[in-house]
């Protein structure tokens, strides 16, 4: 199989405009990865599918990743009057880089036997801009998978067949594997109540149960 970075330059020649960076991993496995803008990926993943010597004809996993904001501390220097005359100095400025959400695609060519290459796709933010693009019409193995990041993140994918909850109830209210999600004490609508539940639904309401 190609490296990551040959397969950037490939897809920059045949997808012009499309923006792709190669994402380095730190970890034991040290696989890098591959994001892609939202305007072209479409046609970047037709190529990763149909070009004869890549021909990634099945997205075997996809995963939602949650990135919280993140606040770092950033050294400048500046100019400044001290006793009336001009000095530079080094000045520590918090700054915090926003949130956003991720949809994770693991490819595979079972035709050629290689893989796997992993593509990547980030919302704006996390609040009002989480939409990406649905690739469910280049691997249609993605659908449910891309409903479950749905369900679980929040990320709405535009070009989805049939995109609504499939793990919790529709009426569920917030996104149960945000890194900020807070677990409510009433389940009063939990479908299958459990003791666990029961218990924190008695709590919730006090000893003498629901007023």
């Amino acid at each position: 199989m190609e490296t990551v970075e040959q397969i950037k330059v490939r897809l920059e020649a045949a997808v012009p405009g499309l923006e792709v960076e190669v994402i380095p991993n730190p970890n034991s496995a040290e696989q890098p990865s591959l994001r892609m803008g939202l305007t072209h990926i479409l046609a970047a993943a037709r190529f990763l599918r149909d070009d004869p010597s890549l021909r990634f004809d099945y997205a075997s996993n996809v995963t939602g990743v949650d990135w919280l904001d993140q606040t770092f501390q950033e050294r400048q220097r500046q100019r400044v009057l001290v006793d009336g005359a001009e000095r530079e100095v080094e000045i520590t400025v918090q700054r915090i880089r926003p949130g956003y959400l991720e949809a994770i695609y693991h490819l595979y060519s079972m035709e050629l036997g290689h893989g796997p290459l992993v593509i990547r796709q980030r919302t704006a933010n996390r609040t009002d801009q989480c939409r990406l693009v649905s690739l469910t019409p280049i691997w249609r193995g993605a659908e449910f998978q891309e409903r479950e990041i749905y369900d679980l993140y929040g990320v709405v994918f535009e070009g989805h067949p049939d995109l609504r909850r499939i793990l919790m109830w529709e009426g569920f209210q917030d996104f149960p594997m945000r890194k900020d999600y807070v677990e409510p004490d009433d389940y009063e609508y939990e479908p299958t109540p459990h003791d666990l539940v029961l218990e924190k639904a008695r709590l919730h309401y006090g000893h003498g149960g629901r007023s």
